[in-house]
């Protein structure tokens, strides 16, 4: 072999693994783009929004009645709670690629009926069976239910998870309760179940990023509930004098929001010192609420007039809107 073959060969081989390391440097260094997804409980859709823009980039069909939704920790795939119309329960759960805008499958629950609250949770989604008393946990690897618990209260609506997945929290509704159970490790054998009583009519409910408090909206008391998740107990009760129809807490749990649907309000309050701080006025009448990472902004779907709303807390206004579709309510970031 001449120098000038040999020297052609070596020249073509650096240069084939120059451009691999690019290539694979350039893959290592994509990220999924930021989408903000929002339930259309009249259309059965899910509308995908851009939250920088607040503009709808497309919608994927659902099942009847989506009233939650939850995204993978890549923000590339959407679950989605059937709950089904007032005469038919819903028993599925939709899975959908977030950048495709389709349908991947629809997941039948049955017997399982009208599942609602979701949390992923180290790749796992749970969720709630509000006709069965129940949680589940629904696995994307395997697309199958590998768990279910029941709570034995009616009405299990809502439900937080901690991230190591040793605490589960949900309220319900009908037997004015919240269930905690506790695992020694990641479920299945719960260490001990405890039934929190608690005020009329529990629905909302936030679990502190710390762990250390769960509050829980309670519709028929106009008031939130706060309990000690060490002693699992109430610890506080504090008077809004309307229904709180969800909260979260800020990323920092300085700050908890409550949407208050009857006076078109957002309620900040001090976690810490339980003391309301501000109330933002809004248009239109606030439902589901989801926040950025950073704690700045706040995105939260409306009716009367239908679409999302993107609020600046630090100044207490509107900065953008998207139209969805028809009865938004339960919604999503992933970044």
């Amino acid at each position: 072999m001449s120098n000038k073959t040999r020297f052609k060969i070596l020249f073509l081989l650096s240069l084939s693994i120059v451009i691999a390391w690019r290539n694979y440097i350039i893959v290592i260094g994509q990220t999924s783009k930021p989408v903000l997804a929002a339930l259309n409980k009249a259309d059965g859709t899910l509308a995908l929004i851009d939250p920088q823009e607040m503009k709808v980039l497309g919608k994927a069909p659902t099942g009847e009645s989506p009233h939650e939704v939850v995204l993978s920790a890549d923000g590339r795939t959407a679950f989605v709670a059937n709950y089904g119309n007032a005469q038919t329960p819903g028993s599925t759960l939709s899975v959908i690629d977030t950048e495709t805008r389709k349908e991947l499958r629809r997941v039948d629950l049955a017997p399982l009926a009208r599942p609602h609250g979701l949390v992923e949770a180290g790749g796992k989604i749970y969720f709630t069976s509000e006709t069965n008393r129940l949680i589940g946990r629904y696995d994307p690897a395997t697309n199958r239910v590998d768990w279910l618990m029941g709570t034995g209260q009616n009405a299990t609506h809502m439900i937080v998870v901690t991230p190591d997945q040793k605490r589960i929290f949900t309220t319900n509704i009908a037997s004015d309760t919240v269930t905690a159970f506790e695992f020694q490790n990641v479920p299945p054998a719960p260490s001990r179940i405890v039934q929190i009583p608690v005020g009329r009519q529990p629905e909302a409910i936030a679990i502190a990023p710390d762990g250390k408090e769960v509050w829980v909206g309670l519709n028929a008391d106009g008031a939130i509930e706060v309990i000690d998740t060490a002693a699992n107990k109430s610890a506080a009760k504090i008077a809004l004098g309307e229904r709180p129809y969800r909260l979260r807490f800020t990323p920092d749990g300085k700050l908890l929001l409550a949407s208050i649907p009857t006076t078109k309000e957002i309620i900040l309050i001090d976690s810490a010192t339980r003391k309301e701080i501000k109330r933002i006025k809004l248009d239109s009448v606030p439902l589901g609420m989801v926040f950025s990472k950073d704690g700045q902004t706040v995105y939260v779907t409306t009716v009367e007039t239908d679409g999302v709303l993107k609020i600046d807390l630090n100044k207490g206004e509107v900065s953008g809107r998207a139209a969805t579709g028809q009865a938004p309510d339960g919604i999503a970031l992933g970044e």
